[in-house]
């Protein structure tokens, strides 16, 4: 198993987050789980890793130009983005096998007092931390790194050209940021095509570089990707996000109705087929509205230097375009955990377009459009036009 060692390990610190004067402590943080029946052998692993990073470099955080790195582990929160617990615990040695046992093994502290003691985190955990990260570093002032689902095959997407990563996602801002809305077309079985137009006013996209030069950002790593929220309604006019969006489940491609930002229904590509995932579909959107919202536009640039989908969405989502549903407030949206039933049903769910993870639906084409009717087409075929 590729692994980093101690001096990967600080290299990695001082380039995502260049040195500040008041950078005093790191956090390596993850959750345990409450349920051991739902652990599983790549969440055991990442745990081992965070430890095994921990120990690394505990001795060594001069080296960083920190006073002290600590291993912090929490209760899991059941579900990707949804908001974390009110406290944790400072690990003396080594991670417990269940939640259950942390404060045998840590001493408790509340992630209020966390966010205002340390200045930088790294966040190697099964479940996201991504929007709940972003919240309370835009109040604290802190940098994080967010790492859900991050594994030994990840490591090689920490040593690729991020200079270059930068330039390819600050282009992509630069198209963005001006763009009043997008149309994506999409062909299934060669000639099928379903349209979908997002409405882009009133906001501006977001980098993920792979770097956290700015207080207050939280972000994934690995990173390359730019992305934007929709319009989603908020400044009294309708918003225009209307389409049809396939994705593909499975073997089957299901088509999700979309109405002002929100797929409102679903249904399957082949008319009268069920199946268990258009049954599930369904009763997401009927059960939780807010998880039909589209919550971002996503632009990742790494299938061009090589990478490959490893079924982790952190990676994943960063190789090509991309579309998510649910949460979007952790991204200057709306959508929050105030718009679902329940902490555990807070959700941002990407789906990743490109052909090894959606073989059976093809993006023909992305095209920006902006004042006086001017358009460019920055994406086809899969393949970006702009770099």
């Amino acid at each position: 198993m590729e692994t980093l060692s101690g001096s990967d390990l600080i290299n990695l610190i001082r380039s995502v987050f260049p040195a500040f004067p008041g950078d005093k402590q790191l956090g390596i943080l993850v959750d345990v789980p409450v349920d051991i029946d739902k652990d599983n052998g790549a969440w055991k692993l990442r745990r081992k890793m965070a430890e095994d990073w921990y120990n690394a470099v505990k001795y060594n955080a001069s080296a960083a130009g920190l006073d002290q790195i600590k291993l912090l582990a929490y209760t899991d929160v059941g579900s990707n983005n949804a908001d974390l617990p009110e406290e944790a615990y400072i690990i003396r040695e080594k991670l417990p096998i269940s939640a259950e046992l942390l404060s045998e093994e840590g001493d408790k502290i509340s992630f209020d007092r966390i966010f205002k003691e340390f200045q930088l985190f790294l966040a190697p955990t099964e479940y996201s931390t991504t929007a709940p990260l972003k919240m309370a570093a835009k109040k604290f002032g802190f940098r994080a790194a967010t790492m859900p689902g991050f594994s030994s095959e990840m490591i090689p997407a920490l040593r690729i050209d991020y200079n270059e990563v930068f330039r390819r996602v600050e282009i992509l801002k630069q198209k963005l940021d001006p763009a009043e809305w997008a149309e994506v077309i999409f062909v299934i079985d060669s000639h099928r095509e379903f349209k979908m137009f997002f409405d882009l006013r009133f906001r501006t996209a977001h980098l993920s570089p792979g770097r956290f030069p700015d207080a207050g950002v939280a972000g994934n790593l690995p990173s390359g990707e730019t992305y934007i929220v929709p319009y989603e309604g908020e400044k009294g006019e309708k918003t225009g996000t209307a389409g049809t969006l396939p994705v593909q489940v499975g073997d089957g491609i299901l088509l999700f109705t979309v109405k002002e930002n929100r797929a409102v229904e679903v249904a399957s590509c082949d008319p009268g087929q069920e199946s268990t995932a258009l049954e599930e579909e369904r009763d997401h959107l009927k059960r939780e509205p807010a998880y039909g919202n589209m919550a971002e536009l996503g632009f990742g640039v790494l299938g061009d230097f090589g990478l490959r989908p490893i079924d982790e969405i952190l990676l994943d989502e960063k190789l090509g375009f991309h579309i998510a549903f649910g949460r979007s407030d952790h991204f200057n949206g709306i959508v929050g955990p105030k718009d679902f039933s329940s902490p555990k049903e807070v959700i941002h769910l990407d789906r990743i377009y490109i052909p090894a993870t959606q073989p059976l639906v093809h993006v023909k084409s992305v095209v920006l459009g902006y004042e006086n009717n001017r358009t460019e087409e920055i994406l086809r075929d899969g393949e970006y036009l702009i770099f």
